[in-house]
């Protein structure tokens, strides 16, 4: 073991002197072990050049793709990104099979609707028909997804019944759903939620599918179902549509395979098809720790085929499959597409909605995860950028926005329509104007996540927002706009579109931090160590730095650190480091006071 660590190991033979020149692949992050191999010289070769660049780091460190290539370009190498530093930029969207190796895939449904019409009990229902068929394994279902097979060809339903998972998994770029069954009781009819459910599942552009259930109660009353669902764009084709409506019963089984034949019959005109062999790619649709099997995930294969001791990303979390199970708990080694599949093996919970995609090693997963986190701690930005009504002109110049989508929640149904159907007017040859949804009451979670699904607009008339929801439409980058007069959410729409809305922003203070003291950095310039004295300040934060009464700059912070540590806030009471973008001229004494600009129009 001495021998060992004494001297430097190679793959062929010790290391003399570094290679001369010749292009270097370089992942996004690496340690300072890994660039000596690379670069074909010793840990403490590449230690001393990073200390002329004033960064100490131990061979067991990582470095960044930037002081990699920095350290590189000084031994007279050309740094190159790496295939697994492209690689972490890859989504499962960008998979592009040959149509050759494309086969036909099991459908996957989803099933949505109001509340207490049956949605749980029509899944239940479904069950049971797959039991009767003469399948094994009785109704457990261990997974939150399972499998029917009707006419030997197989439905995978996802079992998360609800418009607000169908469009939180659309949120998180998910799109797993390629049918979605609309549920309306015959007793009760379309419902308000029914009316959000529709609109989800339109703007999701899937094929949908009604079924009208209850038919077994004395009240129901189906032909009223389908006219009030004309009401809602949801033409059936016995009046002259396109849409599919089984009249079904939950409690007695009556319609269940018409239902079942519906779905086939669908997802032949539409042709679902996949690649099964290449490295699968999917989605997550539920996840927990288990006691005693640590992290367990639920994956639905969306092409490929997922195979047991494959490596994945699964967002921020990387893993290999240890062990697979289907719906029924039996254990499985492969999974083709439009399998759902238990697995353990995962280093954390991922969240539902997350997508997944097999790569070639463990030590590949790591870094694409490292690198992923990494960026998102250096950008401090939400992942992806929503539309707002400050941006809709710059957009539709560049021509990535063709469509405005708003959604609209108002008072009475009066004023929503009326609202509507003034917005709508407005349309131009370069975008239209589209509201995908209208609804009273305030505005809710629900209305976020849509927006966030469809990179929306919330329009909220003379109504409130929840507590929940804004909090949530700040979090996921959603606009949320409050208008108490119709002209005024127009105009404001109008000059949107005209490239003349200019909003309005104020100053809000964070909190004020006293510099106390003062260190010197070779690479960051002055440090001030600073002691907060009210408030919590910030990293990426506007900053004023004041003398007296004096303002001698506006600037932004872009570094705290805590001892050793970098941080991204600091609250009252304790010390810290700042450093500002293009000011270090500091004396002990001065106030930075950090803020943010908060829109108010």
């Amino acid at each position: 073991m001495t021998a060992q660590s004494s001297a430097p190991r190679t793959r062929s033979g010790p290391k003399t002197a570094p290679r001369k020149s010749g292009p270097v692949e370089i992942p996004q992050v690496l340690t300072v072990k890994d660039l000596a191999d690379l670069t074909d010289t010793t840990p403490v070769e590449i230690i001393k050049r990073l200390m002329t660049n004033g960064i100490m780091a131990a061979q067991n460190q990582a470095i960044d793709f930037d002081t990699a290539a920095a350290v590189v370009t000084g031994m007279g190498m050309e740094p190159v990104p790496a295939e697994a530093a492209r690689e972490d930029k890859a989504d499962e969207d960008e998979f592009v099979d040959p149509p050759e190796s494309l086969v036909v895939r099991p459908p996957v449904v989803t099933v949505l609707g109001h509340v207490d019409h049956g949605k749980t009990s029509l899944l239940d229902a479904i069950r049971k028909s797959r039991v009767a068929a003469g399948e094994a394994g009785g109704i457990t279902q261990h997974i939150g997804a399972y499998q029917v097979s009707r006419n030997e060809k197989l439905i995978t339903f996802i079992d998360t019944p609800g418009h607000a998972a169908f469009t939180a998994m659309r949120a998180r770029g998910a799109q797993v759903t390629d049918i979605a069954i609309l549920v309306v009781a015959a007793d009760d009819g379309v419902m308000p939620q029914t009316i959000e459910a529709i609109n989800h599942v339109k703007a999701a552009e899937v094929p949908m599918i009604v079924a009208i259930n209850k038919i077994d109660l004395e009240q129901a009353n189906p032909d009223r179902v389908k006219t009030q669902l004309t009401e809602h764009s949801v033409v059936i084709e016995e009046y002259g549509g396109d849409v599919i409506a089984v009249p079904v019963s939950a409690q007695t089984g009556q319609g269940i395979e018409d239902l079942l034949e519906a779905i086939i019959l669908v997802s032949e005109v539409e042709e679902f098809k996949a690649n099964p062999n290449r490295e699968a790619n999917g989605a997550v649709i539920e996840a927990e720790l288990s006691p005693t099997r640590g992290a367990t995930a639920t994956f639905l294969v969306k092409g490929g085929t997922l195979r047991q001791g494959d490596a994945v990303v699964v967002g921020d979390i990387s893993g290999k499959i240890k062990a697979m199970f289907d719906d029924q708990g039996n254990r499985i080694r492969e999974a083709p597409p439009s399998a759902p599949v238990e697995l353990i093996g995962l280093n954390a919970v991922p969240e539902a909605g997350d997508k997944f995609r097999v790569v070639k090693d463990e030590k590949t997963a790591r870094q694409i995860v490292e690198t992923g986190r990494r960026q998102r701690e250096q950008t401090e930005q939400h992942a992806r950028t929503h539309v707002g009504l400050d941006t809709v002109y710059s957009e539709i110049a560049s021509g990535t926005l063709k469509e405005l989508v708003l959604i609209i929640k108002a008072d009475v149904q009066g004023s929503a329509e009326a609202l509507r159907s003034s917005l709508e007017q407005l349309s131009t040859s370069e975008v239209r104007v589209k509201v995908i949804h209208t609804a009273t009451g305030p505005v809710s979670d629900s209305d976020v996540m849509l927006a966030e699904a469809s990179n929306g607009i919330i329009i909220a008339f003379n109504t409130r927002v929840d507590p929940s929801a804004r909090k949530q439409a700040e979090t996921s980058g959603v606009e949320v706009r409050s208008y108490n007069i119709i002209y005024q959410a127009l105009e404001a729409i109008e000059q949107a579109l005209q490239g003349m809305y200019e909003p309005v922003y104020e100053p809000r203070v964070d909190g004020h931090a006293e510099v106390r003291q003062l260190f010197k950095s070779s690479r960051l310039g002055t440090i001030a160590g600073s002691y907060v004295t009210d408030g919590t300040i910030r990293r990426q934060a506007l900053v004023r730095v004041l003398r007296g009464k004096e303002e001698l700059a506006n600037t932004r912070c872009t570094g705290l650190k805590r001892f050793q540590d970098d941080v991204r806030e600091v609250q009252s009471g304790y010390e810290c480091g700042v450093t500002l973008d293009d000011f270090d001229k500091f004396e002990e004494g001065d106030i930075l006071e950090f803020y943010h600009q908060e829109r108010v129009n």
